[in-house]
């Protein structure tokens, strides 16, 4: 799992050095005298830097423990044909998919995001449940999760970014 870190580490570095690159070559309208918080390529920007930091930190902490020597395979390796690791990431991108393509525009963002959060929180955390109380636990965290992260990014978008939401 450490050296799909160190290459995942390397693929997150090289997207987040891109968006942040792509992000400023955005116009900025000085001339137009605008808020410097609406600018468009403020929140790529943001976001491609996190996405750097964070595949800086996988890709150090990997190289740390020696899998740089991408060569040598663990006998214990799970091939990339099968695998809970493949299949949770294969859940991912249809629950992003599904957030990007079938909820955003066609629900108020605010109840899409919702759906999208406590449905991707609680399809990653329910089989971990040891007994009924801890599915219960498992269940009602998310939902509290998500209306919070729902209401703070429509919060954020919509009064700070001055973004109108769909």
């Amino acid at each position: 799992m450490v050296k799909a870190d160190f290459v995942t580490g390397l693929v997150l570095v090289a997207l987040g050095i891109a968006t942040l690159v792509e992000s400023l070559r955005m116009p900025r309208f000085v001339e137009l005298n605008v808020n410097p918080y609406t600018v468009p390529g403020l929140v790529p920007g943001a976001l491609g830097a996190i996405i750097l930091a964070l595949g800086a930190v996988l890709f150090l902490r990997a190289a740390r423990a020696g899998d740089w020597r991408l060569a040598e395979r663990a006998p214990d390796a799970v091939p990339w044909s099968g695998g809970s690791g493949v299949r949770r990431v294969l859940l991912s991108i249809a629950l992003c998919l599904a957030y990007a393509a079938g909820l955003v525009g066609r629900l108020p963002f605010w109840l899409a995001t919702f759906l999208f959060v406590a449905a991707f929180v609680i399809l990653f955390e329910w089989p971990l449940a040891a007994d009924r109380s801890d599915r219960t636990r498992r269940v009602l965290w998310p939902v509290l999760l998500a209306a919070a992260i729902s209401a703070a990014t429509s919060f954020v978008f919509q009064e700070i970014f001055l973004v109108r939401l769909p």
